[in-house]
Formats: structure tokens, sequence, C-alpha cells
């Protein structure tokens, strides 16, 4: 299942069409006609290719009025990448970090940032710490349940009243995959790896 969807995410990058688009929008913002006219097919077909694109997350969509502008999204275009590279080399076993180090920063930022009570103090602003923080939460979801955004919402709650920013950052770090209102864990390999930050 998580499987499929890896496969999806990079089937969004199979056609030359939208491999086109991405390479124009890596120079910055442009509405759908300007695209069709650089790539000479119709808007019809750069609406298309938008969905793909914008399914997989690879690119921003904004509305001014009647004309819908396209813009990349670089993060998750390389996160995809490393995350394929991470599902497929995952047996080698190369460590970032040594294991004892690894437990010892993990230890101490789990004990900084949440209560006794197991709550979460507050979010934290260094993007290191954060993911360790979001990774203790993330991981006490089932892997291969799907769950409704209440049942998600419900669950973070139990750690954080700001529930809307949590579920974000789970999907935007790839903690978590989002498809019609449903959420599912991805595969650990996808996980926006902290210990891989200097």
């Amino acid at each position: 299942m998580q499987l499929d969807k890896v496969v999806k995410y990079h089937k969004a990058l199979s056609d030359v069409t939208r491999v086109r688009m991405l390479v124009l929008l890596a120079d910055g913002e442009l509405n759908g006609q300007v695209l069709a006219e650089k790539l000479s097919v119709t808007p019809a077909t750069i609406t298309f290719h938008a969905a793909k694109l914008r399914e997989a997350s690879l690119i921003h969509e904004r509305r001014d009025k009647n004309t819908i502008y396209f813009c990349l999204n670089p993060y998750f275009l390389k996160q995809g990448a490393a995350g394929v590279e991470r599902l497929i080399f995952k047996s080698r076993g190369e460590d970032v970090m040594e294991q004892e180090e690894y437990v010892r920063v993990k230890e101490s930022v789990i004990r900084n940032f949440f209560a006794a009570d197991g709550k979460l103090k507050s979010i934290p602003s260094q993007l290191k710490k954060k993911l360790i923080v979001l990774e203790h939460v993330v991981s006490k979801l089932e892997s291969g349940r799907e769950y409704g955004e209440s049942e998600i919402n419900a669950f973070i709650k139990l750690y954080h009243n700001d529930f809307a920013t949590i579920r974000r950052e789970f999907i935007m770090h790839q903690f978590m995959f989002r498809e019609n209102e449903t959420y599912e864990l991805n595969p650990r390999e996808l996980w926006t790896k902290w210990e891989e930050l200097k």
C-alpha cells in the first residue's frame, strides 16, 4: 500500500510535459496560459498535468481572479528523490550519527519539550528539534491504518492543542500522506531525517 504511494509520487515525474513544466517553474511563478504557450500545448493540457503535479505536492497554485499561477515546490521535489534512495538502499545501514549520540540527542530533546504527562510544552522552532518531536508523536500512530481528519486532530490534541500546525508539519515533512481527507503513515524511509541535518 505505502509502496504504491511512492510509485504514484514518482509517476508524476514520468511525463515529458510535466518535467518541462517543472523546469520552467524553476525560474519562478508562471500562469497556465504562459506555460501553454512556452510548451506549445493547450491550456487544458496544462490543467491536466498541473493536477498530477499538485497531487504529488511538486507544485503550488494560486488563483488571481480568473488566472491560475503555478510555482515549484522544491522541498518536496528533493525530499521525494532522497526518500526513494533511502527506501532502496536502506539495507546498507549507513548511520549518519553514531548510535549513542543519536539516542542522547533524541532523549535530550524529548525530555526538554515534553512534560511528565506526555504533553508537548511547545513546538520547537529549530528544525532538527522539531523533527525529533514530530517523529516521537507520529510514531504512536498505527502503520498501515487510514485515519480520518477528525481522528488525527483528536490524536494530536493528546499532545498539543495546535493540531492544525502539527498536522500540516506531519504532511510537510512526509511523516504522513494525505488523500481525500484521510491520513496514513508514510514508510519511515520517506520521513525527513533529523539525523542528516547539520
